[in-house]
């Protein structure tokens, strides 16, 4: 029997259990669990309605986790703690219980971080006796049941994956087919007008930028901004309420789990950036929230022999401590609870190589990488690594585990510098092309390895990256500091809008180079958000902090950017049509031993027809070439171990500034060769006469043409 006793508030309180953490309701009474090491006394704190407190001292505590179970306590109701301990910052210690916390493992928030002073720990002699209630965030006790129905995760295989980045709000906030009340919401792009432009297009993933819980920065505030992006989180297990259509308190956990049941419906898998790297308190003069005032020294990484100062390698003020088992506790459990209970099927995290720092190193047998490929849950999900971050040796591309992805920012340099003409690039061009296996393969990895990806929220839009050459920030308020000053974009000739018909064509031309090589390329493709409908932000590379028309989908516009649409969706459905050209493996260059195969997987070819050289590659002023995808030599079996046999292509790209006469190769190639795309063409009408072998065609200056022939070995059978 649990003992029990009445707080001096007049609250029942029991024992309770140390597990789970967070706040359990469990249809009569709520358990909650909070950890701390650090701490000599903790009270929770019930808010009401008018803002009243009602104090329960948590008397329970085993494993440094303090717990209590109140019966009668239920959904909707707000909560925080106070906790009781040192304040010795020289020891790294920051407690101070005038300051009312948020519980890490809240399932749901309440309110906003206002940045009033009793938020921050300014006086010199100890810490501020202001207290913080009626300014910060709560905890909110979530009803964990929810009819999911007949909900099964797509489990769209890899080879098969293409990702469509977007932003909640910015995605849907000028739709106007979605009713307006749910504009720029979980249940917004839930909308049947929003899943029926995502399934149209073929995308087979979204995903989100960071939608857990995150808090408004201060600064940004005061200059009439916002934080957008949400790279400042607060609270790992709450879906961020300002995304909630419905007001009730608690009520966005139901509407994101809504969301993603109808995303699911739509054939479409839900992949969640997260922010696991650092949390929105920053560094020592930033604001107590959560974590800092609950036990600041196992959940920050502080400076060695400074540990009043905090270890920052993500550039926003501090990182969270990799080695310490409950942080890393708290990273798992966050994990699983969103794949269990909120049913997402992947994660691609924020500078990933901070999760893989123990000490100072970037360690990729760190133990938040160990836990991972064990658990039986988070190791069958999607998982995406940024592979970098601020710290000294963070730049980690092609060094992440087996199991993970990573987004490849050696391909988007390399893909930008090819179609502008920058010399010295055909042969990381050629690699990035095939699916980098100069980065993976070293590790037994395959082309899935690749997230590969021309523009991101992170940067120029893909009309921008063609529109402009530098970038234009100052609506940021930072005097145009901010942001990548190495964009590799041309903006084909002047900068920013213009009417000239010539300029507008080759811009056009250099959005369908970017698109078809990024959709002709082996590995996982990853669009930006708006990029197949002309999206702009006049040349804003950095809209972080653009809450407005800067960042959000015009889709008035939509209906001008119709023939990119269609263009974009002609070629994604080409891509799924034919494994040949989302290989599970990678080329070899082999001739393959079954009879009557007499070419290699993979042929580079000059313009002239000949096979490339060494000297071909190593030419300064190479912008050509042709490369030959042998669909009868494919020696990856179909999941029921049969040969899978596919039409040839030959694609022909010339980033160069005139246009070039191509010698289609011999008849062991192909016979006659159909055009299937040709980006010269500005409404994807091309030529589909018939070319025939050893013939020329002229491939226009800045644009690339795709031909095909009938697989030889029989009917294509799909990977």
């Amino acid at each position: 029997m649990t003992a029990s006793h009445r707080s001096k508030a007049g609250v029942p309180v029991w024992s309770g259990h140390p597990y789970p953490l967070g706040a359990a309701f469990d249809g009569e009474g709520t358990n909650f669990a909070l950890f701390s090491e650090v701490a000599q006394a903790v009270e929770l704190i019930l808010v009401d309605d008018d803002g009243s407190e009602r104090r329960v001292p948590v008397t329970e505590s085993d494993g440094f986790v303090w717990h209590c179970r109140l019966p009668g306590v239920g959904p909707g109701q707000r909560y925080g703690y106070r906790v009781h301990g040192p304040w010795q910052p020289e020891r790294g210690h920051r407690c101070n219980p005038a300051k009312l916390l948020l519980d890490p493992y809240a399932t749901a928030v309440d309110g906003q971080a206002d940045h009033h002073a009793s938020l921050f720990e300014r006086t010199p002699d100890g810490p501020s006796p202001a207290d913080s209630a009626g300014h910060t965030l709560l905890g909110v006790v979530t009803d964990p049941y929810f009819d999911w129905g007949a909900d099964r995760p797509p489990r769209r295989p890899y080879a098969e994956t293409v990702i469509y980045e977007a932003h909640v709000r910015g995605l849907t906030r000028t739709h106007p087919d979605v009713p307006e009340e749910l504009r720029g919401t979980y249940a917004g792009l839930a909308h049947p007008a929003v899943t029926g432009h995502l399934t149209a297009l073929g995308v087979t993933a979204v995903e989100l930028m960071p939608v857990h819980q995150y808090a408004q920065d201060g600064v940004l505030q005061g200059r009439g901004l916002s934080n957008y992006w949400g790279y400042n989180t607060i609270g790992f297990f709450a879906p961020h309420h300002a995304y909630a259509a419905h007001g009730s308190r608690g009520g966005q956990v139901a509407e994101f789990k809504s969301m993603v049941k109808a995303l699911h419906a739509a054939g479409l898998e839900v992949i969640l950036d997260v922010v696991y790297n650092h949390t929105a308190e920053g560094n020592e003069k930033g604001p107590t929230l959560s974590f800092r005032g609950i036990d600041n020294a196992s959940y920050y990484r502080l400076v060695d022999g400074d540990p009043a100062h905090y270890y920052d390698t993500t550039g926003t003020g501090n990182s969270l401590l990799m080695r310490h088992p409950h942080v890393l506790q708290l990273i798992m459990d966050s994990l699983r609870y969103w794949v269990t209970e909120m049913h997402v099927d992947g994660f691609r995290f924020d500078l990933a190589a901070t999760l893989a720092r123990q000490l100072n190193e970037v360690d990729r047998l760190s133990a938040f990488f160990d836990l991972i490929q064990q658990d039986p849950v988070i190791s069958r999900v999607k998982l995406i690594a940024e592979p970098w971050d601020l710290g000294e040796g963070g730049y980690q591309v092609g060094n992440f585990p087996p199991l993970w992805s990573e987004w490849n920012g050696k391909y988007r340099d390399t893909v930008r510098d090819f179609w502008r003409a920058t010399e010295h690039t055909l042969g990381d061009f050629a690699s990035r092309l095939t699916g980098s296996s100069d980065l993976y393969q070293r590790s037994r990895r395959r082309p899935r390895a690749s997230v590969n990806f021309v523009t991101a929220h992170d940067g120029f839009t893909l009309r921008d990256l063609v529109s402009y050459d530098d970038k234009h920030n100052r609506a940021n308020g930072e005097d145009d500091r901010d942001g990548e000053r190495d964009n590799r974009s041309w903006n084909c000739g002047t900068e920013g809008d213009t009417d000239d018909p010539d300029i507008l064509a080759l811009r056009g031309r250099q959005q369908r180079n970017l698109l078809a090589t990024l959709l002709l390329s082996q590995g996982i493709p990853m669009l930006c958000h708006g990029d197949e409908l002309g999206r702009t932000q006049g040349g804003n590379n950095n809209a972080y902090c653009q809450d407005n028309e800067v960042s959000w989908i015009d889709w008035s516009a939509a209906g001008d950017h119709r023939a990119l649409t269609d263009f974009t969706a002609h070629l994604i459905g080409l891509r799924a049509a034919h494994p040949v050209l989302r290989r599970r493996r990678y080329f070899r260059g082999e001739t393959p031993t079954h009879a009557g195969q007499p070419l290699p997987d993979l042929v580079w070819l000059a313009p002239d027809a000949r096979e490339m050289t060494e000297d071909d590659w190593e030419r300064p002023d190479a912008h050509s070439v042709g490369v030959f995808l042998n669909g009868d030599a494919i020696a990856e079996p179909d999941p029921q171990g049969r040969p899978v046999v596919d039409d040839s292509f030959l694609l022909l790209l010339n980033s160069y500034w005139e246009p070039v006469e191509f010698t289609l190769p011999d008849a062991r190639y192909g016979e006659r060769w159909t055009t299937l795309v040709d980006t010269a063409e500005e409404r994807n009408a091309p030529d589909e006469s018939e070319h025939k072998a050893a013939g020329t065609l002229t491939v226009d200056a800045r644009s690339l043409v795709l031909l095909t022939r009938p697989a030889r070995g029989g009917s294509v059978r799909a990977v």
